[in-house]
């Protein structure tokens, strides 16, 4: 799976760019500001045309412009492919495949990405929010009905606690409450399915490289954690869905005082333990780098084991926040796919990878001999 061409129009800083990247490693170099994530944030859009950096189109394009496109040819599962993914001021955004308009759920999965940047080295101490990114950006790559189940819940979770925060000025929103939280149900019965699985494979494949990173000393492991009521998030979605419906019952009259949804799987977590402690609370700064650095490499496994094919690795500057060993580490595991490593100056990175290098500089892409 790789990427082999990429254009951008009026897309952040970039007017008129184009490139043409190496199947191995590709090292974005450059100042701060000059474009290098934003480059990494248009190959990432290409799984499925959300941003990590921002929730709205309007922010990816560029000043005085009234579009944005990104246009790339890819390679994957042994397909040659042109996507096209067009973004207007004030209209939804437009994507294509070969010429053939999709959603932005079909367009998961055509290429998949594993991003790293230094935000995810805090992944382990930071609150649920961060670790449910973590499976809400991996799980759609590997199965399109994810993507079209969390827009769901999200849509429903919006009118819901539209519901709860105005019924008191307008009682009759009640009538539809028990019908919304109900499609909350039956959405969150799916979704925590397909995290519970995830998060068992993440954990199976991060122990032996976190162990590996640590010398053979530490031990992680993970547990997903979901509403009370569920005994098994593995469990038939049926079986999982009348579980959940008796916590929703059970909060009810909470939400209706508190004007708030109290209830539901996005306040879902991993648990993650070092030792059989929890790594959030206890963890040295240095076990939370190695755990981070552990679960990302685990992701990419999980693409690999899933597809056949390593997805495009995304490092984005990630490395000049890790010490020697680390980098090592990291450098050492790369390997068989195709890599982008932003940074502020190449030094080392070029001469251990072998990499094709990319001066990144007010918005143009240069390549370097």
């Amino acid at each position: 799976m790789r990427i082999d061409r990429i254009a951008l129009s009026g897309f952040r800083n970039y007017d008129e760019e184009t490139a043409e990247f190496s199947p191995g490693v590709n090292i974005l170099r450059g100042e701060n500001a000059q474009g290098k994530t934003n480059l990494l944030e248009a190959v990432y859009l290409l799984t499925g045309a959300h941003s990590f950096r921002t929730r709205f189109d309007r922010e990816l394009i560029g000043f005085g412009c009234d579009w944005a496109s990104i246009l790339a040819d890819v390679d994957s599962d042994g397909r040659e492919q042109t996507i096209r993914l067009l973004f207007r001021r004030g209209q939804r955004r437009t994507v294509t495949v070969n010429g053939a308009k999709k959603t932005s759920a079909e367009l998961s999965g055509v290429l998949r990405a594993v991003l790293f940047s230094p935000d995810d080295l805090y992944l382990i101490k930071e609150g649920a929010a961060a670790r449910r990114r973590l499976m809400d950006a991996a799980i759609p790559q590997l199965r399109s009905r994810y993507a079209q189940l969390l827009t769901d819940y999200n849509r429903l979770y919006e009118n819901k606690t539209r519901i709860l925060k105005d019924w008191r000025e307008k009682p009759r929103l009640l009538d539809t409450l028990d019908e919304f939280s109900d499609g909350l149900a039956r959405c969150s019965a799916s979704i925590l399915r397909y995290r519970a699985s995830f998060v068992d494979r993440l954990g199976e494949l991060a122990a032996p490289i976190h162990r590996d990173f640590s010398g053979g000393s530490e031990r992680l492991s993970l547990a997903y954690r979901t509403v009370s009521t569920v005994t098994d998030p593995h469990a038939p979605a049926e079986e999982i869905y009348y579980q959940i419906c008796e916590h929703q019952e059970r909060h009810r009259q909470a939400e209706l005082d508190a004007g708030q949804c109290l209830t539901g799987i996005h306040k879902d977590d991993i648990d993650i333990l070092i030792n059989g402690v929890p790594a959030r609370t206890f963890a040295s700064q240095g076990q939370t780098r190695t755990a981070a650095l552990s679960l990302k490499l685990a992701e990419r496994e999980i693409f690999k084991n899933e597809t056949g094919e390593y997805p495009v690795l995304l490092l984005d500057d990630v490395l000049s926040e890790l010490d020697a060993g680390r980098q090592e580490f990291v450098l050492n595991r790369i390997g068989g796919g195709q890599t982008f490593i932003s940074c502020c100056e190449d030094g080392t990175i070029r001469r251990r990878t072998g990499g094709r290098v990319f001066a990144v500089r007010a918005g143009s892409i240069r390549r370097e001999e």
